[in-house]
């Protein structure tokens, strides 16, 4: 029996180039495998900072606020100083009104250039509204460079009827900026970009518009003139230097030139999507993790978390050896850490959750335990969560912890009153209130407005600037003009989740509540991933039938016992993209002591949700047993009766494969029912309806781990010692 596996549109990610306004050379980071800032590995004498971020450009501005850029600048703090050793007195923050063009010039020629010495670790990080001007040497070949956006840029009167001067911070500025920095160990991070502008369903684009009718303010030019002087740089060495590439050290920006950067919601917070998963994947590592293999996560996690089809990219100094030192991690075995505690008052504790997916956040609000973990990872004191606001907690104190220890996961809480956010979008016009109110009617079903908050799907109609806006994306199978369906948080289509045009809103909801229902319990599932942080040892691995070739793999990076791991180990090497028709096959191998108990799913792109194990309705629990040391191969030869073979609907496809050290009974049962329904005795079973399926799932999980806590809420509790979720994506197109 065929199982179709469907992903929902992901593009094809790597690390390019850094944006060609900038004057950034292409870079092949497959033949280089530049390690992301290095020089943070190195012991230097001192290690400087400057982290600007700006949420509240004003309104005389004449284009719209952004929402998660301070958060940016906390994360990036909080990681500088608790994974990289910064001092908090040698990272200086400009945020909001403070963050002027002279101020953000000032800055950087005060703390940056002044204070660094050869051999200084440098880190500049930008997070706002970027732009595009009229470039007079037109290094790109639309004549154009790329600008960051300060608080008091403002667009000039008449705008975009009429062009103007704006005072933003040229690219041909920054690369002055750099040159003048008197250390090859400088980083800089840009997560805004130029491309769009306002919002994309319910995502906010860091981009104002800009263009070949906007002119840097003469000040700016100015100001080049005066650094070429300092530098001692001729316009014409000048302008061939910048067409070669940056001119120190490493720079990384969240999107290609022609993509969008998101400032997207994340549980009660906001941040971009790019810094946010960069950060928590730096907090997660350990040791010289290789950039080649972390870009390609990062740009996919990246996406996974915003709905977002954004590609960071990177470059290095040309001529250069910045491509083969060391990553940005320390030299050192450290250990990977969700969290840090960064105050204690008696008993009582206030963390950061940096290190968290955000996949996970609603995991991690009560219950959840954090253990502070030496290298071997035994318990060295405990903090319980009470609360959590954003990525900040606070917790008892189990045992004495001191500020600024490193916590890791032991205990999450899955609470029981999880919900599927669902957001109304404007193209539903008078029928919104008849939305919110069919979709308030389904049990579990969250409906809110756009722009207020975190949604994980929207409700829309398809209108001409949607069909205009997929086509330039790329888009097959668009549906027709007036259609009723779900989208992404940024826009993506939800693969056959679209009724015909002639469907009433009400009738649209009804066909939608089975899909949601699987949405909803696809979020709950998804609420236990866990491979970073489980103690189990499992790895998985996914080739083409019949073949050794390593299409995606993953393991629990802290599992225990001794069995090999790959040199640079990587949590999850995925995002594959498999033709319609590849029949692939799944190897699950415990490399516990334990014996474990097994079960895995498969999600498609359009939601829907199948058991591909167990997969024998009439066998008992120890059906789903892989003994210590034994590979589980699905399908396996001889004893299968069907195989696993991509098919439409195209897009991302998600394997959940779940390990406990105790028997899942209560899942076996359930699904033995569904088979017996259906008149099954063999082979995967889809779940129309899979909540009981994945309630029973979660009681599961729950026994094994009830010991572990001391709380007496409703909510499930899943315990890294025993039990793993892991996860392997891939793109069927």
């Amino acid at each position: 029996m065929p199982v179709a596996f469907n992903p929902v549109s992901m593009k094809r990610r790597h690390f390019l180039q850094f944006a060609t306004a900038l004057g950034l050379s292409q870079f092949d980071i497959q033949q280089q495998g530049l390690r992301y800032a290095r020089v943070l590995a190195q012991g230097t004498p001192r290690k400087l900072a400057l982290l600007i971020g700006i949420n509240d450009y004003p309104e005389s501005s004449q284009f719209s606020a952004l929402q998660g850029c301070v958060t940016d600048i906390e994360l990036q703090r909080q990681l500088l100083i608790h994974r990289f050793g910064f001092k908090p007195q040698d990272i200086l923050t400009l945020t909001d009104a403070r963050a002027t063009r002279q101020g953000i010039l000032a800055a950087f020629e005060e703390h940056l250039i002044k204070q660094a010495k050869p051999g200084d670790v440098v880190v500049f990080h930008f997070s706002g509204h970027g732009s595009q001007v009229i470039d007079p040497d037109k290094d790109a070949a639309d004549g154009l460079n790329s600008t960051l956006v300060p608080v008091d840029s403002v667009l000039p009167p008449g705008f975009p009827d009429q062009g103007g001067t704006v005072k933003d911070i040229m690219g041909h500025t920054l690369f002055l900026l750099m040159s003048a920095v008197q250390t090859e160990n400088l980083t800089v991070v840009l997560d805004s970009c130029h491309s769009g502008g306002g919002t994309r369903g319910n995502l906010r684009v860091r981009s104002r518009a800009g263009g070949g009718i906007l002119q840097a303010d003469p000040a700016e030019l100015e100001y080049q003139k005066q650094w070429l002087a300092k530098l001692n740089l001729s316009p014409e060495a000048f302008l061939r230097q910048r067409r070669a590439g940056i001119a120190r050290g490493v720079a990384i920006a969240s999107a290609k030139r022609d993509q969008l950067a998101a400032d997207a919601p994340f549980s009660d917070f906001y941040a971009g999507a790019f810094t946010y998963m960069m950060t928590q994947y730096l907090w997660q590592q350990t040791g010289t993790t290789l950039v080649k293999n972390a870009i390609p996560i990062v740009a996919q996690t990246t996406t996974k978390a915003s709905s977002s089809s954004q590609e960071p990219i990177f470059e290095v100094k040309p001529g250069s050896d910045n491509g083969s030192q060391s990553l940005y991690f320390t030299p050192k075995q450290s250990v990977p850490a969700e969290a840090v505690i960064t105050r204690v008052e008696g008993d009582r504790a206030e963390l950061w959750l940096g290190g968290l997916d955000p996949q996970s956040l609603a995991a991690f609000e009560r219950n959840a335990i954090l253990v502070a973990a030496d290298a071997q990872g035994d318990s060295q004191g405990q903090v319980k969560l009470e609360s959590r606001t954003g990525l900040v907690a606070r917790g008892k104190l189990l045992s004495a912890i001191k500020p600024g220890t490193p916590l890791q996961e032991k205990v999450r809480g899955i609470p029981t009153n999880l919900t599927l956010k669902i957001g109304l979008d404007p193209s539903l016009g008078q029928d919104m209130n008849a939305a919110r109110q069919g979709l308030q009617a389904i049990k579990r079903i969250e409906a809110r407005p756009l722009q207020q908050g975190e949604v994980q799907y929207i409700v829309g109609r398809i209108t001409e600037t949607y069909q205009k806006m997929l086509r330039q994306a790329g888009a097959t199978s668009i549906p027709a003009l007036g259609s009723t369906g779900l989208f992404a948080p940024g826009l993506d289509l939800v693969p056959e989740s679209f009724g015909p045009p002639t469907e009433t809103i009400a009738a649209a909801i009804e066909r939608l509540q089975s899909k949601l229902k699987s949405l909803l319990a696809a979020r709950i599932v998804k609420l236990t991933l866990n491979s970073n942080a489980s103690r189990l040892n499992v790895a998985v691995s996914m080739t083409p039938a019949g073949s050794n070739q390593l299409l995606a793999s993953t393991f629990t990076a802290r599992g225990l016992g001794k069995a090999a791991k790959p040199s640079n180990p990587t949590p999850a090497i995925d995002a594959r993209r498999l033709p319609l028709g590849t029949s692939i096959q799944l190897r699950v191998t415990n490399n516990d002591p334990r014996t474990l108990y097994f079960s895995v799913l498969v999600i498609n792109s359009s939601g829907e949700m199948a058991v591909i194990f167990p997969n024998q309705w009439m066998a008992s629990e120890e059906v789903m047993q892989v003994a210590s040391g034994q590979t589980l191969e699905l399908p396996k030869a001889g004893r299968d009766n069907f195989q696993l073979v991509t098919q439409e609907p195209k897009g991302t496809t998600e394997v959940l494969i779940i390990a406990s050290s105790a028997p899942l009974r209560n899942a076996l049962r359930a699904l033995q029912n569904v088979a017996s329904r259906g008149g099954q005795s063999r082979g995967p079973v889809g779940l129309s309806d899979p909540n009981d399926v994945i309630s029973n799932l979660l009681e599961d999980m729950n026994t094994t781990s009830r010991s572990a806590t001391t709380g007496t809420t409703g909510d499930r509790t899943i315990d890294t010692s025993q039990l793993a979720t892991l996860s392997l994506t891939f793109e069927v197109v």
